[in-house]
């Protein structure tokens, strides 16, 4: 299994939290749909298995990441579309996901998505409140948040939502609303995440300069067990540590990322993997454009060793219900990794935060929340 993501590097506003690459310049985007489709030809050899005899790869998922997708016109999607049909395997019904804001979603757009092959949306709602959408600086209003869903939900079957929290101001009495309305829409998956203070944004500036409150940690973690306990109890699975779905509806390209499938990344800023190496794209859309004229893969390549794909496995397996295999470690890694995973994971284990079964190493309830510390603390330095 494989999959493609395409980087959509516009937006119309920026948000105050964001720290993607992205641009809110919409002049070059023309040129800029007719260089993704170039990069998607320049690599289609890619996902080329010399080790099989039918030599490909199949592609299992299209993303449409950004930025913002649905900046895109329809005629746009669908040309992205068919060129990665034209030049790689693709899978008899592949999830293609594009991500959008509420404002682009009109009935016309999503009944005309629905009809070039995308068959998942990931909508950036993060809250339904005036003040919380005012405060990060996003483009659509609350009317628009439940407004969008009222109508992608005629049109698709499988929808992800992103909700935000620990926004300063957001009481848990709000927190808990804002997933009620979530859930009242009937939506199959959630994606959810604290706000984070990222030091190059304008949320950053505005906390410096005494405008907006810094975020409290203590309160984010309050809403994440409020946000697990809610979702389990209406029949949601805590797949991975910031995604929610019902059986059927997980991201089949995230769940790729996280259990190490390959993957290109097609677009400025964009990342790959293939097993052995990463590579990511300049995050520079005019350098982007003018190597890909060039014919020039605008990319750096770091060939990960054995260490960088061990801590690799720790932060994702950990974050995922799958947890991190003591015999995958022992097979994969060796001795050594296994003993120093065991040796570090025994502090944890004593205080309640992870335990082990079946040989599967996993966060506790009361581990989840400290799973990007855990797992830095787990990682293997050389």
């Amino acid at each position: 299994m494989s999959g493609i993501y395409i980087h959509i590097p516009f937006c119309k506003q920026a948000c105050h939290y964001c720290d993607f690459h992205f641009s809110t310049s919409m002049k070059k985007k023309d040129e800029m749909v007719l260089a993704l489709v170039k990069e998607i030809q320049m690599r289609k050899n890619e996902l080329l298995d010399c080790a099989r005899s039918d030599n490909d790869e199949v592609v299992e998922t299209i993303y449409f990441g950004g930025g913002t997708p649905s900046t895109l016109q329809i005629a746009d999607c669908r040309l992205l579309i068919d060129e990665v049909y034209k030049n790689y395997k693709v899978s008899e019904n592949p999830e293609i996901t594009l991500e959008a804001n509420p404002d682009d979603l009109s009935e016309t757009y999503l009944m005309e998505l629905s009809e070039i092959g995308i068959n998942r949306l990931s909508i950036g709602i993060q809250s339904f409140f005036e003040d919380d959408l005012q405060l990060m600086n996003r483009a659509h209003n609350s009317v628009e948040a439940k407004k969008c869903l009222e109508l992608a939900t005629q049109y698709f079957d499988n929808i992800s939502l992103d909700l935000i929290y620990g926004i300063p101001g957001m009481s848990n009495e709000k927190w808990k609303q804002n997933i009620e309305t979530a859930l009242s829409f009937g939506i199959p998956h959630i994606s959810s995440y604290a706000l984070t203070v990222e030091p190059k944004t304008a949320l950053n500036k505005l906390i410096q300069t005494g405008k907006i409150t810094q975020p409290k940690d203590e309160v984010a973690e309050e809403h994440f067990q409020i946000l697990v306990e809610t979702l389990e109890a209406n029949g949601f699975i805590h797949y991975e540590l910031s995604n929610f779905g019902k059986e059927n509806y997980f991201s089949k390209n995230n769940s790729a990322y996280w259990l190490g499938e390959k993957y290109i990344g097609i677009g400025p800023s964009a990342h790959s993997y293939d097993g052995i190496s990463r590579s990511w794209n300049i995050s520079n859309n005019a350098i982007y454009l003018k190597s890909i004229q060039e014919n020039k893969l605008p990319n750096e390549i770091e060939i990960l060793s054995n260490t960088d794909r061990y801590n690799e496995y720790i932060m994702t397996g950990l974050r995922t219900i799958w947890g991190v295999s003591l015999n995958r470690i022992e097979q994969e890694f060796g001795n050594d990794y296994l003993d120093y995973l065991q040796k570090q994971s025994q502090k944890f284990i004593k205080e309640d935060l992870l335990f082990i079964e079946n040989k599967i190493l996993k966060p506790t309830p009361k581990g989840k929340f400290l799973t990007d510390g855990i797992a830095s603390d787990l990682f293997y330095i050389e």
